[in-house]
C-alpha cells in the first residue's frame, strides 16, 4: 500500500517547510500532545489553520501527521512553527501511576482507608 505523502514530491514538502529539513523543536515526539491556543487567520499557511482548528483539544503529533497526511517530520517542522509564535502549546502525557510514581501518597490512603472504616 501506498501511502499519500509517499506519492507527494518533494517539492511539495519543500515548498510547505520553506525550505528547513531540520530545526524542530525535539521536545515534539510522537506522544506529545498539542492544544491550540488561538483561531486561524486570515491569510496564515493553510497547513497551520489546519493544525489549530484540528488542536481545539488536545491531539498527539501523529494524530496531527495522520490527519494531514503529512511525515511526522514535516508535520513537526509547522508545529515548531506555531510553538514559537505562541499558537499552540505541548505536553506530554501524565505518565500512568506505577509503584514508584503512586497516584497517591501512601499517607493519603491510609487517612483514606481509616475513614472508610469508620463509617
Amino acid at each position: 500500500m501506498i501511502r499519500p505523502h509517499q506519492q507527494e514530491g518533494p517539492d511539495r514538502f519543500y515548498v510547505i517547510t520553506s525550505g528547513r529539513s531540520g530545526g524542530a523543536d525535539e521536545s515534539l515526539d510522537a506522544v506529545a500532545l498539542i492544544v491550540a491556543e488561538s483561531e486561524p487567520v486570515p491569510g496564515m499557511q493553510s497547513e497551520h489553520a489546519r493544525i489549530l482548528r484540528l488542536c481545539r483539544s488536545p491531539t498527539a503529533v501523529v494524530e496531527v501527521s495522520a490527519h494531514l497526511r503529512l511525515p511526522v517530520a514535516i508535520t513537526r517542522i509547522l508545529l515548531t512553527d506555531l510553538l514559537d509564535t505562541g499558537q499552540i502549546t505541548a505536553r506530554h502525557p501524565r505518565p500512568a501511576p506505577s509503584p514508584a510514581r503512586p497516584l497517591a501518597s501512601p499517607d493519603v490512603l491510609e487517612k483514606v482507608l481509616v475513614a472508610l472504616h469508620n463509617l
